[in-house]
């Protein structure tokens, strides 16, 4: 898969999700019940949790939040200002990187950002941790959350 279907049209790097990485790795067999997700893009879905409201992304009459006149909605504020808070990252600033400096560029800075130094692979934005080399530490951790 290109990472470019990675991006959801909200601007979450679905590569960087929680749910995304436990697919990938298949963290369910040592005991997990998450749902693993493909992401927005390959589900087809449009957002996860913009395309409820969103008659334009239910509709797949837009690809990317930013070609809305609404943007930045209300509830893409909302999603941008917890993630921001809790993820040290922004679906809006995502989004407007995006618009300015095209889908290469952020990929690439993406990969600046997230890339785990020791294996390549991306971390985690939701536990800050890289669940291809270090998911015996996020097991112990987090077994029977």
């Amino acid at each position: 898969m290109k990472q470019e279907e990675l991006i959801a049209p909200c601007g979450m790097n679905c590569a960087l999700c929680i749910s995304y990485q436990f697919g990938l790795y298949d963290l369910n067999k040592h005991g997990f019940h998450r749902r693993y997700c493909p992401g927005c893009q390959p589900r087809n879905r449009g957002c996860l949790f913009m395309s409820k409201d969103c008659e334009k992304l239910k509709n797949s009459m837009v690809r990317f939040c930013y070609l809305c006149p609404d943007f930045p909605c209300r509830r893409l504020k909302a999603l941008d200002k917890r993630y921001r808070d809790k993820y040290n990252m922004s679906m809006i600033d995502n989004l407007v990187y995006i618009k300015e400096h095209g889908m290469d560029s952020f990929l690439n800075k993406e990969v600046e950002k997230w890339q785990c130094s020791s294996c390549g692979e991306m971390r985690s934005c939701h536990c800050q941790t890289c669940l291809s080399c270090d998911s015996e530490s996020f097991l112990k951790k987090y077994k029977g959350q």
